[in-house]
């Protein structure tokens, strides 16, 4: 009898103990995400880029705007002697060259990735902000739907270099104009993304019920409808990021965007393309950084989408 309850007690302790514990929704998400390889990979491109603008006086540089008309136009791996113009002198290597004026382009490139890399993200998170406050109202308020919409119709018929340029020319260019001028034209996009989420949401059964229940528009809003829109805005702010750079450095190179006394990579690539041909360098090298940069947010933003969308991956299945 002994042995027999012995038996019975332990074969019941038995699956309690081999009992595998519950992984939290989150927890699984986060185990998804991560095993994402253009997540990890564009992820670590990112920190890399975000650790160089971050870390750019320790990782051997110089002032960018320090010139030195005798070492102009030195090849990338160059050493030489750099005498500034306030008459300094110390031997240097240069890892990437210098430019028509003597500037270090490594020293500009590292302090580039700051200007391009704030651009990026106060723009996405500006207009997600804006766009997501938009769409909100647009898509749960139907007679503020048709007004809102068409203005941000009008808005996104014009292209965004062209509206962002004609924002810079009527400011004073500053680093906030840019960011001021290249939100404006991306909100709407946002502003439609979440109004199409909250039309599909708003006749849910679940947000039917908290309509019964008298609740608040706004804690109906921000609680019960815009969670469905978190993952979307996600993806949707890495590309916006990602085309802020892009933006930005075009206007850079156009001479409309930052003043040259702020290196971006953008004017890096403007002021080396009259001598590309005698020195590529100049002009390849910053050009590379800003393809490295979007790539890297853009393989963020894939696969955050891969891992994200349920009907992306019903697809991709």
């Amino acid at each position: 009898m002994s042995s027999t309850s012995s038996t019975s007690s332990a074969s019941s302790a038995l699956p309690a103990a081999a009992a595998p514990r519950a992984i939290s929704p989150r927890a699984s998400l986060l185990r998804r995400v991560l095993a994402n390889g253009a997540v990890r990979l564009g992820g670590a491109l990112l920190a890399l880029m975000l650790l160089m603008a971050l870390a750019a006086p320790l990782l051997y540089t110089i002032d960018p705007n320090a010139m030195d008309p005798a070492s102009s136009h030195l090849p990338p791996g160059a050493r030489a002697e750099f005498v500034t113009l306030a008459g300094d002198s110390f031997e240097r290597l240069f890892p990437m060259g210098t430019d028509s004026l003597g500037r270090d382009v490594w020293s500009r490139v590292a302090y580039g990735a700051r200007v391009s890399l704030v651009v990026g993200v106060a723009v996405a998170v500006l207009s997600m902000l804006a766009g997501t406050l938009i769409g909100l109202v647009a898509g749960y308020f139907r007679r503020l739907d048709g007004p809102i919409m068409r203005v941000m119709d009008g808005m996104m018929a014009i292209p965004s270099i062209l509206f962002a340029i004609a924002l810079v020319a009527a400011w004073r260019p500053s680093v906030l104009t840019v960011i001021l001028a290249i939100v404006v034209p991306d909100t709407p996009r946002v502003a439609r993304l979440v109004r199409a989420v909250v039309l599909s949401v708003r006749e849910e059964p679940y947000v039917e019920a908290a309509v019964a229940l008298d609740t608040p528009t706004w804690r109906l809003m921000l609680r019960h409808i815009l969670p469905n829109a978190v993952a979307p805005l996600i993806v949707q702010g890495t590309f916006i990021c990602a085309a802020a750079m892009l933006v930005e450095s075009a206007m850079s190179f156009l001479g409309i965007g930052l003043p040259p006394d702020i290196p971006t990579w953008g004017n890096i690539m403007a002021e080396g393309r009259g001598h590309f041909s005698a020195h590529p360098h100049t002009v390849l090298l910053p050009g590379a950084m800003l393809a490295l940069a979007v790539l890297a947010v853009n393989m963020l933003g894939d696969g955050l989408r891969d891992t994200l969308d349920p009907k992306f991956n019903q697809r991709g299945g």
